[in-house]
């Protein structure tokens, strides 16, 4: 089954772009190779026990050398942008001082070719693979993060500013919380203040990197320009709601849930600040970061766009057990991968933007899929394998019917970009958590079309 979605690419705005979001650590491979320095995935993979299998992300994709055929796959299924992230030790193997030119120029090589198929570039300067050398002088810990991180993206706008019309600071901050505060992401650090204090030097990081743009660029300009240069965030939105909504302890739970998650950064963003909510969890915890005069005002710079990153939204009650029957009793439904459908998500998502935030620039879906939709390998006719991903199809064709709700509805979205074109390194999970369209196993030589890259053919066809 191919399926086909009751859109079609004609019902959404001329010049909406259509794209494929990867990151480095997940598809590049070549860990070591090219004078590329380790970052903290290198290391923490290498943990036992931290990833599936012990994997690691040092084949992945192999996108380092293959990323001639992988970026004409998007073309061939029509997509017109690429969203990708730049591995900052292969450009600043020790994170600061010395460029790897090898690493320049590979990159330079890869954006020659999306210019030359038609994919615009769609640049992301950090996406969770700091180096190592700067995680040994105390990484998103150490307020020198600042100046390293403005430093490196300086390098970058500099030398690409001329060919990649869209820049993204950071990608998914709460990752990084989650590495400091949580340690199941890298680099494996396990305290609640750890991780408050890498969230604000991060935000602080990305507010000179603005600046250090708008050096470079001049400033803001009046109307948003598709063509840049354009700078912005991605942030992900998984809307925390309370199970049973009537439940005095479910709710409050889903709104501290929703102050510590996406608010703790969209707050400082757009409001100049961390909310009252969020102030008093950290000071009743004993993990308020320490901040210094002015850092709002550096965080809060003018932005040109939005990214917002949108799986699904998070169900919470103070009884676990309760959570999915609360939900199925309120009319969600879960897939078979265990994870909820919920496409509504990522309009309420939109909304919360607007009306909670004011965010009043374009905005763009950079990321948005699912996971191991059924995943059946089968053999048709002449020996041709295809993959069943009936799943994914639904999953994808509600998510752009919401999306077609809030630009009818008057939201500004410009964009799309699907997560993402092949299976890859997944973090902890490894390869066992799949989210491409394309089939692939780590470093081999082969891909399988699933059901759901010939429905995106379809819908994408001119």
């Amino acid at each position: 089954m191919t399926g086909n979605l009751p859109l079609t690419k004609k019902d959404f705005p001329e010049g909406f772009r259509w794209g494929i979001a990867t990151s480095a650590a997940q598809i590049e491979g070549a860990a070591f190779e090219d004078g590329k320095g380790p970052e903290i995935w290198d290391i923490f993979s290498r943990i036992p026990g931290k990833t599936f299998g012990g994997q690691t992300p040092d084949q992945a994709c192999d996108y380092y050398h293959k990323y001639p055929e992988q970026l004409g796959m998007m073309k061939e299924l029509g997509f017109d942008s690429h969203r990708f992230s730049f591995s900052w030790s292969r450009i600043m193997p020790d994170g600061t001082g010395k460029v790897n030119r090898k690493g320049v120029d590979f990159y330079k090589s890869a954006i020659d070719r999306m210019l030359e198929l038609g994919l615009m570039p769609n640049a992301t300067l950090y996406h969770w693979d700091l180096p190592q050398e700067l995680e040994y002088r105390g990484g998103f810990l150490n307020r020198d993060v600042v100046n390293w991180f403005t430093e490196y993206a300086g390098f970058l706008f500099e030398t690409f500013g001329d060919v990649v019309p869209m820049w993204s600071t950071f990608n998914e901050p709460i990752a990084t919380y989650v590495g400091y505060a949580l340690g199941v992401f890298a680099p494996g650090r396990k305290l609640e203040k750890f991780g408050r204090q890498a969230n604000h030097n991060l935000l602080c990081a990305h507010g000179s990197a603005v600046k250090r743009f708008r050096e470079i660029f001049g400033r803001k300009k009046d109307v948003f320009d598709p063509a840049g240069p354009n700078v912005g965030i991605v942030v992900d939105v998984w809307h925390h709601h309370p199970a049973r909504p009537d439940d005095p302890g479910d709710a409050a739970l889903a709104e501290l849930e929703n102050e510590k998650a996406y608010r703790s950064y969209l707050h400082p963003l757009f409001k100049g600040g961390y909310s009252g909510a969020l102030l008093k969890y950290m000071a009743d915890n004993d993990c308020l970061p320490d901040m210094l005069p002015g850092d709002f005002e550096l965080i809060r710079q003018p932005l040109d766009f939005f990214g917002l990153n949108c799986y699904n939204r998070v169900v919470d009650s103070t009884d676990p057990a309760s959570v999915r029957k609360s939900v199925e009793f309120a009319g969600g439904n879960y897939m078979d991968n265990g994870a909820e459908f919920y496409p509504k998500a990522i309009y309420d998502a939109l909304r919360i933007l607007k009306e909670d935030f004011g965010v009043g620039i374009p905005v763009y879906i950079t990321e948005n899929g699912t996971y191991n939709c059924e995943e059946e390998v089968v053999t048709g006719p002449g020996g041709t394998e295809r993959v069943h991903d009936v799943t994914r199809i639904r999953y994808i064709q509600g998510f752009l019917e919401w999306l077609k709700k809030a630009l009818d509805e008057g939201y500004d979205v410009r964009g799309y970009y699907l997560w993402t074109l092949l299976d890859n390194f997944e973090w902890p999970a490894g390869n066992s958590m799949r989210f491409g369209i394309v089939r692939t196993e780590y470093g081999a030589p082969s891909y399988i079309m699933k059901d759901s890259a010939c429905m995106m053919k379809d819908f994408l066809r001119p």
